[in-house]
């Protein structure tokens, strides 16, 4: 049996990517046919690391079936760059800046945003952490990073990088410790986001994670006018007055023209590590009902687990502590999730932001 563009192309409208939900044929890049063998190329808009092998197998061995004997499947990382807010131009170190907010505090939104950022890492993209949480910076401790000072080089703060490669700027390594309260108004607050983001020299970033602060007010305002974002994922627990507030944040990025991305819900879960008894402690449900009602998605369910809170505060977070267990993939699938839903928005065209940049 011979092989043809047209059979590849055939066989790969078979299978369907699990979070685009468009058919791999839509992701051709390239196809290649030498003789009996087939090279096809295909251009993955969000990471995918850990799903590579599984895809390349799936593809390879539907191509078979439509007559090759040999196929080298080839699975390329392209992250397109979304467009931000109607007004601002997107800046050329960072593809996308996603925002994971709250409507109140002690929801566990900073935990969600570092783990986010460190899953897209792990599945291959170019990743950086903003900690815009100015009156409660907690993203230093969260990496082991406390204590540590950023340089300067050409008027620019230099973020720090962990181990693994990501790139993290915080307040907090502006304070000099851990203990050192700070005691701003609104505008010298919202100042200090500004200088953060635009005074901060990222490095070819695919994806920035701005870890906000809890709540409706002047630096969240201030980072819809000025920042370029592309999306936002809230972050709740069941409990209706957490849900009351993550409505209040919904209805807030939606009047300053920000996409909501979806919902992660928090603590939605108690199982008791002596028993096994599951019990719903804050309520149940609470991030569904949300999402249906706002028309978004719930991105993933979080439960109350002691080691979740163990591994970030010895500044190990759990992505990173536990890169298998059942947590972390639920932190990837969120991860993944959030950058393919990006993926289907509306994107700059490279020739044009690279020729609006001189690039």
């Amino acid at each position: 049996m011979s092989i043809s563009r047209a059979k590849v192309e055939s066989a790969l409208k078979q299978h369907q990517d699990p979070y685009l939900h468009r058919d791999y044929a839509q992701l051709i890049q390239s196809v290649d046919i030498q003789g009996d063998h087939v090279n096809v190329r295909l251009a993955i808009p969000y990471p995918h690391a850990s799903l590579a092998n599984d895809i390349q197998q799936k593809l390879s061995q539907a191509i078979v079936k439509a007559g090759a004997k040999t196929v080298d499947c080839q699975l390329v990382l392209e992250v397109p760059r979304a467009k931000p807010q109607q007004g601002l131009e997107g800046v050329p170190p960072i593809k996308n800046v996603i925002v994971v907010a709250s409507g109140k505090g002690g929801v566990g939104k900073s935990t969600t945003a570092v783990n986010i950022a460190l899953a897209l890492l792990q599945e291959g993209a170019r990743v950086g952490i903003l900690d815009a949480d100015i009156y409660g910076p907690s993203q230093p401790m969260m990496l082991g990073l406390s204590g540590q000072t950023p340089k300067i080089e050409d008027n620019a703060f230099v973020p720090l990088v962990t181990k693994e490669g990501l790139q993290v700027m915080s307040v907090g390594f502006l304070t000099g410790d851990d203990t050192t309260p700070i005691v701003w108004r609104g505008p010298k607050a919202t100042g200090m986001l500004t200088q953060l983001f635009s005074q901060s020299a990222w490095h070819d970033l695919d994806y920035l994670i701005v870890d906000m602060p809890p709540g409706t007010g002047d630096i969240q305002l201030t980072l819809a006018q000025r920042v370029p974002v592309v999306g936002s994922v809230i972050v709740t627990t069941p409990q209706d007055i957490a849900l009351l507030d993550a409505k209040k944040g919904i209805e807030m990025f939606r009047k300053v023209n920000i996409r909501v991305l979806g919902v992660v819900e928090n603590m939605s879960l108690h199982i008791c590590s002596n028993c096994g008894h599951a019990e719903e402690i804050f309520g149940a449900g609470g991030g569904e009902r949300i999402a249906k009602d706002y028309q978004t998605d719930l991105l993933g369910q979080l439960p109350l687990d002691k080691s979740i809170r163990e591994q970030t505060d010895s500044g190990k977070p759990t992505v990173l502590a536990e890169p298998e267990g059942k947590i972390a993939a639920i932190y990837v699938n969120i991860a993944r999730k959030v950058a393919a839903k990006l993926a289907l928005e509306d994107s700059v065209p490279r020739n044009r932001i690279m020729a609006f940049f001189g690039k």
